[in-house]
């Protein structure tokens, strides 16, 4: 009988794939949505730079004048006690929370609320940044770092600036062990071995002469765990011309 594939191993939720976030600093959300942030601006001091091993790029810890504390990705070219405000009224400035309706179209942001007082979902990697592209009368037009052009509530509060850490992926590790302890620090799995290269009973592109598939490598739709590897749910495939 064969051995269990990795992505149902990681499915079991055991300590394996499971996130070591007792080691991380926080989580990343912007302050509570309330009348204050609505209609006026509250301002901040960034107390610290903070270098999380569960996020690519530096936090920054920020203490408002109402006594919140909170954790968001660095800017580029923000320092410990510079002052940062949050608010309709805020100034376009790096590092100032707005929201969307009144960020200038053209402006790089980051952090991007899906829904009003969610946090901050999307672009949130070291060295990305979305763009205002326009307003319209259902929303504002947001072009994600995937060039993908998407309508936000003009509500959705974002970050002004570029996220810290560009770069980072440039440097080689150079070596195993460097390589091996950056997985660590986010508990992913590490070495990982290459499906064509196990034995048919361990995966379904196991087995064969040399390191071939041997069989389309996108997956029907509606597979079973055991199956559903290779190219999942592919919009499209083949050579593009």
């Amino acid at each position: 009988m064969g051995k269990q594939l990795i992505t149902q191993r990681r499915g079991r939720g055991t300590s394996t794939y499971r996130s070591p976030s007792h080691r991380y600093y926080g989580e990343i959300k912007y302050r509570s949505y309330d009348d204050n942030e609505r209609n006026s601006v509250v301002y901040g001091k960034i107390e610290d730079l903070i270098d999380c091993p569960g996020h690519m790029a530096p936090l920054a810890k920020i203490k408002y004048n109402t006594k919140e504390e909170v954790l968001i990705s660095a800017p580029l070219n923000v320092k410990v006690g510079d002052i940062v405000a949050s608010g309709s009224s805020a100034p376009v400035q790096t590092g100032n929370v707005l929201p969307l309706k009144n960020i200038p179209e053209g402006t790089a942001i980051y952090n991007l609320e899906c829904k009003p007082g969610d946090g901050g979902k999307l672009v949130r990697t070291a060295g990305v940044f979305a763009r205002v592209v326009g307003k319209v009368e259902q929303g504002i037009i947001v072009k994600l770092p995937s060039k993908k052009q998407k309508t936000f509530v003009g509500e959705c509060r974002a970050t002004i600036g570029v996220i810290a850490g560009d770069g980072k992926e440039e440097k080689p590790f150079l070596k195993a062990g460097k390589r091996m302890h950056a997985m660590r620090a986010r508990n992913k799995l590490y070495p990982q071995t290459s499906g064509v290269a196990m034995n048919a009973v361990d995966h379904p592109f196991g087995s064969g002469r040399g390191r071939h598939v041997g069989k389309p490598k996108t997956a029907p739709r509606w597979a079973p765990a055991g199956r559903n590897v290779g190219l999942i749910r592919a919009r499209r495939s083949g050579r593009r011309r």
